[in-house]
C-alpha cells in the first residue's frame, strides 16, 4: 500500500538524520495520513480515502467536489 495522499499526492520525503559527529543518514519523513470515509454528496455516498491530515482541514471548509476541482483531479 503506497503511503500517498489520495487528493494532495503528499508522499514521503528522504532527509538526513544527523548525528553529532556530522555523520548523515538516510531516513524517511512520513506523511501523516489517515483513512476516512468521506461523503460524497454529488454521487450521494460515502468513499473510503487515505487523506493527508492538511487534506482533512481543507475539507472542513469545502466539499469534496470543490475540492477535486480545485485541484484539477477528475470526480470519478
Amino acid at each position: 500500500m503506497a503511503r500517498r495522499c489520495d487528493l494532495t499526492g503528499k508522499r514521503p520525503n528522504v532527509a538526513h538524520r544527523v548525528s553529532h559527529s556530522n555523520v548523515k543518514t538516510k531516513r524517511r519523513q512520513l506523511p501523516n495520513l489517515q483513512v476516512r470515509r468521506i461523503w460524497w454528496a454529488e454521487e450521494g455516498r460515502f468513499i473510503t480515502l487515505k487523506l493527508s491530515t492538511r487534506a482533512l482541514r481543507t475539507l472542513r471548509n469545502k466539499t469534496l467536489g470543490q475540492f477535486l476541482r480545485d485541484e484539477g483531479l477528475a470526480a470519478g
